[in-house]
């Protein structure tokens, strides 16, 4: 008898099983869904949502774990994947960088909103209004997080990498039986996919199609992500990526012809030196109506746990909603009423 089965591997299911092997947890996962775009290309975790000057939700208590959370697990796999990456935000006109102040005197902003306004971060950058920074920024890089803690688990014969099959689950009263795998409880960790999923689908995941571009420059040198209408981050020599579109309608995973129009405008908006496009990246974010995450146990099946729906903040909301919906399972501590799928019982039928 397991303790867990995990189903899926992203930033929701990997944070899981690290809380469940730091407490000596029995689990076995499956996995093999398409990654949203924010894993494939690493994620960045940014306090500020800075289309509007606010704080992320929950941002104070997401700031206290993400560092140590994420540090226990580079430890456990003998590698790093978090890096310090500064964040700039191009301001319009002298408006948004008035608002900016305002923001910055916020208790629960200002010591994430420099008040040192720059004036150039490049010379191929133009920033008639200057720039403002955000502090405490950083990127979780997924390249290396996952593969790695997969081949990890691999080699220890507990992650299996193949599509799960609701038909083939069996729902007891005390425990699931999966595939000759008898478990005390059971989390879906899916992603977008979960709208396949026939216990869960009643929830309203939205959807979010994203798509980046890779470009190298060989004039282009920046210290940091430059936040506009879209963004640019260096990846390191003279290799760059620009993002990110947003489109609800279409869930294909696949890259669009006009995704890349709409990034190479973003670009060009952004930069004025040569560059050359070198590779084009989609997915579909996991989101939710309601901008929050989708945590908590069915209605119906009490050994049944869904971990979901933590959209564009994956890097922040992963450590915060993983140990939240532990501390609900294993010590009857309550979920945040705000991620707690609670609010959706009335979808089940």
């Amino acid at each position: 008898m397991k303790d867990y089965i995990i189903v899926g591997f992203g930033f929701a299911g990997s944070s899981l099983a690290h809380l469940l092997e730091k407490n000596q947890k029995s689990f076995v996962i499956f996995n093999d869904n398409p990654a949203p775009v924010t894993t494939v290309a690493g994620a960045m975790f940014n306090p500020v949502i800075l289309k509007r000057f606010t704080p992320v939700w929950r941002i104070q208590e997401q700031m206290q774990l993400l560092l140590p959370f994420f540090s226990e697990i580079e430890k456990k796999l003998h590698t790093s994947f978090i890096y310090k990456v500064r964040v700039f935000r191009k301001f319009a006109s002298v408006e948004e960088k008035n608002n900016w102040f305002v923001a910055s005197d916020k208790p629960i902003l200002s010591e994430y909103l420099s008040t040192k306004i720059l004036n150039k971060v490049s010379p191929y950058v133009t920033t008639p209004f200057g720039l403002g920074e955000v502090l405490h920024t950083g990127l979780v890089n997924t390249r290396i997080l996952i593969p790695t803690y997969q081949e990890k688990l691999q080699k220890e014969g507990i992650f299996f990498e193949e599509k799960f099959n609701y038909n083939a689950l069996e729902i007891k009263e005390e425990y699931v039986h999966y595939k000759g795998i008898d478990a005390k409880r059971i989390v879906f960790c899916e992603g977008y996919d979960m709208v396949r999923n026939p216990l869960f689908k009643a929830l309203p995941m939205v959807g979010s199609k994203g798509e980046l571009l890779s470009f190298e420059s060989d004039a282009l040198q920046l210290s940091g992500v430059i936040k506009s209408d879209g963004f640019i981050a260096p990846l390191g020599g003279n290799a760059f990526k620009v993002g990110t579109t947003y489109d609800n309608d279409d869930k294909d995973p696949s890259p669009t012809l006009q995704g890349r129009k709409i990034l190479i405008e973003k670009l060009e908006h952004l930069i004025s030196c040569p560059y050359r496009i070198t590779g084009q990246m989609a997915g579909i974010r996991p989101t939710v109506k309601d901008r929050r995450p989708l945590v908590g146990v069915h209605p119906k099946y009490k050994n049944l746990f869904i971990l979901n729906g933590l959209g564009t903040h994956g890097a922040f909301l992963a450590p915060y909603t993983a140990t939240a919906l532990y501390d609900f399972i294993e010590k009857s501590i309550p979920l945040d009423k705000e991620m707690n799928i609670e609010r959706y019982y009335r979808y089940f039928v």
